[in-house]
């Protein structure tokens, strides 16, 4: 167990923690999230050891074996990659063997070849080297883990790898992570640092947003009626203060009213309401790529590349890292050179390009404003140019702030919002939600939803994929696989390969896991009870929590009575895919 207590700390007028006060059960796999700034990495260190509070004091259980792994490590090794790892474990000499199969089996996990495992740490990328410290913390099987985004540097097949074995692991953590999809599926609490305090919330990501409204929603009819209440006594002070005979009992009203704790509403995050610009439809096929190849000096990248773009389908292209993704684009977009193939781009198609170094992509030199002035196309006004910026978050005077002053996630955002300015049917992004909190991806989520036209896109973040894409393109170093769906739907195919694959020894045809024949049929009939199955226990898990705070309330409060009704609510929408699910599995 671990339990902070009283904690306290400033920077310079700025209070982070002001008697921060939780304790953590060592089972616990907890989600931390706040604003930047509200001090989620300065708590890990804390917790960890690192940093010393200004006041208070973090208590843990003897023998507690923390493990804690930094935005940023500087790992400078002549030992290779395996053999730095293992280090990170003392063992007797007769189980060395056995530590060495198990780091090999993590390291292949994070997405390390055999080759790789036996290169010095110090020729890898920081990326790669981020890879290998994950590795050694988690040879180590601490009993509680502190994660300060370690998917920072994981390409996508690699965070799929660590989502599920965090999802089996037996031990608890306190994440910080800016990907929705990954806190839904790993995280079973929700830790918030907001206003120098943390708050906690039972259940994954999408239930703390849920929760938090809730609570909002209450905190403003408290706020309304507290204002009410306020207004009247003030009223009646002024009346008694008219009156020589009432002045002493205004006066004592009036200290009464000044020591009452007057409820703040917290800053309304509101959805931005976008308003993109008219495009202009494209032909049918937007886009072929064939036989398309790349090579750097004598180190062939991929070949055989083929696959069609369609009109309004939004793609997106996922491998490992190293197999060629951004130099695919870069070819497509004319960035690089085309070395073998042919790339077509169909009737009337306009295209932008998003580039993920965004450093060489904007001048430094030019404001935000000149930057967009600078793309944007005939017809479109100033007033337009602000509306986007707006969208964007780029408001009032911040729009003349030169480029070279942004963050990485302000440039992203400047960078997106020119290219919808430049109303082109067909947006090919390259990692476009680098540097993005989860607010930001969500803004951009919504822009590219409402977008009427084509897009290609890469991306390492699951949820974005998963909630804009309708197919996935599969880039290996000979060939391009298209999907039809999300990425769960690629994911549900992946697994029925793999099954396919495995069961080939016995059979010629597809059988499923009992020996039964397996058609496309009932591939695709299996793939929809999986998305039932995860609709039906997200409804029955809020129904459950909901009947749960039904007892904190008196029958027949505003309060039961809500709680009450969306448990009506979420019920008539669980009946209906009960039984969907019923007839499915038969």
């Amino acid at each position: 167990m671990i339990q902070i207590q009283n904690l306290c700390l400033s920077f310079g007028d700025q209070k982070i923690f002001n008697n921060l006060n939780y304790i953590i059960n060592g089972h616990e796999k907890i989600g931390l999230v706040g604003l930047n700034g509200s001090g989620k990495s300065t708590l890990l260190k804390i917790i960890s050891g690192r940093q010393d509070p200004d006041d208070g004091r973090v208590f843990k259980s003897a023998g507690l074996k923390i493990g804690y792994m930094p935005q940023e490590v500087v790992l400078i090794s002549q030992l290779s990659v395996v053999e730095e790892v293992v280090t990170a474990v003392e063992v007797d000499i007769t189980e060395i063997e056995a530590i060495r199969a198990e780091a090999k089996k993590m390291l292949q996990g994070l997405g390390f070849s055999k080759e790789q495992m036996e290169q010095p740490v110090v020729d890898l990328s920081v990326g790669w080297r981020m890879r290998v410290v994950l590795a050694q913390l988690l040879l180590q099987k601490a009993d509680f883990y502190l994660f300060d985004e370690p998917t920072n540097h994981l390409d996508i097949i690699t965070k799929e790898w660590f989502l599920n074995f965090l999802k089996r692991a037996p031990f608890g953590f306190l994440l910080v992570c800016h990907e929705q999809y990954f806190l839904d599926h790993v995280c079973t609490t929700i830790l918030e640092l907001e206003h120098a305090t943390g708050t906690s919330y039972k259940g994954n990501y999408s239930a703390y947003i849920y929760q938090k409204e809730e609570r909002r929603a209450s905190l403003e009819a408290a706020f309304v009626q507290q204002q009410k209440e306020i207004e009247r006594k003030k009223d009646t002070i002024n009346r008694f203060k008219a009156s020589a005979t009432k002045a002493s009992a205004a006066k004592s009203m009036q200290k009464a009213l000044d020591k009452i704790e007057v409820i703040e509403l917290p800053p309304d995050m509101k959805r931005v309401e976008f308003k993109l610009p008219p495009i202009t439809p494209s032909g049918q096929i937007v886009l072929t790529v064939d036989n398309v190849q790349h090579a750097f000096e004598s180190k062939k990248i991929f070949n055989n590349i083929s696959f069609t773009v369609e009109r309004n389908e939004k793609i997106a292209l996922i491998a490992a890292n190293g197999v060629g993704k951004t130099t695919l684009l870069s070819v497509i977009m004319g960035k690089y050179p085309l070395q073998g193939g042919k790339i077509t781009f169909g009737h009337n198609v306009s295209s932008a390009f998003f580039e993920q170094d965004q450093v060489t992509a904007l001048d430094p030199s030019k404001t935000i404003f000149e930057i967009m002035q600078a793309a944007a196309p005939s017809g479109v006004t100033d007033q337009d140019i602000r509306s986007m910026l707006g969208c964007f978050l780029f408001s009032k005077d911040f729009v003349y702030k030169k480029a070279k002053v942004l963050s990485g996630g302000e440039r992203n955002r400047l960078s997106m919002a020119r290219v919808l300015l430049q109303k082109s049917n067909f947006l090919v992004l390259d990692e476009p939600t680098n540097h993005l909190d989860i607010q930001s991806k969500n803004i951009l989520l919504d822009a590219l939803k409402q977008y009427k036209g084509t897009i290609l896109f890469v991306s390492h973040d699951q949820g974005f994929i998963n909630d804009l894409a309708t197919h996935i393109i599969e880039l290996t170093p000979t060939a391009a696989h298209k999907y039809s769906g999300n990425y769960e739907d690629f994911l549900a195919h992946k697994e029925f390969v793999m099954q396919e694959n495995a069961d080939a020894s016995s059979s010629d045809q597809p059988t499923s896991l009992n020996g039964a024949k397996v058609s496309k049929g009932d591939f695709d009939k299996g793939r929809e009870i999986k998305k039932i199955e995860a609709q039906v226990e997200k409804l029955e898990t809020e129904i459950n929590r909901l009947s749960e705070e039904l007892g904190d309330y008196d029958y027949g409060s505003d309060e039961f009575s809500k709680r009450y009704d969306k448990i009506e609510e979420l019920q008539k929408k669980l009946t209906p895919l009960s039984k969907q699910w019923e007839e499915l599995s038969k």
